[in-house]
């Protein structure tokens, strides 16, 4: 589920849809959660799809840290890549403004942190050097992600909530946790999918 104050626009020929705010995000804010309305597709089940809905579901789908497809069930499925993203995953199911984002801009996610199963070319972006998300971004870019994640989660506790309620009970005790300084952040590296679990990836 996608915060409640975004709607999708039409953004431009080149990019198409977006997922944009209509009212201030601020900074620390959940602005999605892993709900009832989310699909997990196993990888077992999409190749046996007609592949007009396997290209669908490459396309929209993200994968979690078990290698499963998970298809949106809500307009956030058209949340557009950034390098300097406005949102990050965390290891609890949910995602968070990691700056203040404005009405009228977008909501973007590193695809990086998605478990990309290819890499694949993108727009260069001021303030980035990177081209290209790869399927092992989460192994290299983690450190920076979590650092901003860290910074995030000062506000989590003075910013309104509209999605922490839909947050599973496990995950919520955890966020709040964090949040109060109670327990420690789980890195988004637990976000990591890897496909070949019998080589273990040098950190």
């Amino acid at each position: 589920m996608i915060h409640p104050d975004t709607e999708l626009r039409f953004i431009s020929p080149e990019i198409g849809f977006g997922v944009v705010a209509t009212k201030l995000i601020p900074k620390g804010t959940i602005t999605w959660v892993f709900d009832s309305l989310d699909q997990l597709i196993s990888p077992q089940t999409l190749a046996q799809l007609d592949p007009l809905q396997q290209v669908f579901l490459e396309k929209y789908c993200y994968r979690d840290h078990h290698g499963d497809y998970v298809l949106c069930g809500d307009h956030s499925r058209f949340v557009n890549h950034s390098f300097r993203s406005s949102c990050i995953s965390t290891a609890y199911n949910c995602e968070l403004a990691v700056r203040d984002i404005h009405p009228g801009e977008e909501l973007t996610d590193d695809y990086g942190y998605l478990n990309p199963a290819e890499p694949f070319d993108c727009v260069p972006e001021p303030g980035s050097a990177r081209t290209q998300v790869l399927p092992d971004d989460l192994l290299n870019f983690h450190a920076e992600w979590d650092a901003q994640l860290l910074d995030a989660f000062t506000r989590f506790s003075r910013v309104a909530q509209p999605l922490l309620h839909l947050l599973d009970p496990l995950h919520r005790q955890q966020v709040l946790a964090v949040a109060a300084g109670e327990a420690p952040m789980a890195s988004i590296l637990n976000c990591y999918y890897n496909p070949n679990p019998a080589v273990q990836p040098a950190l």
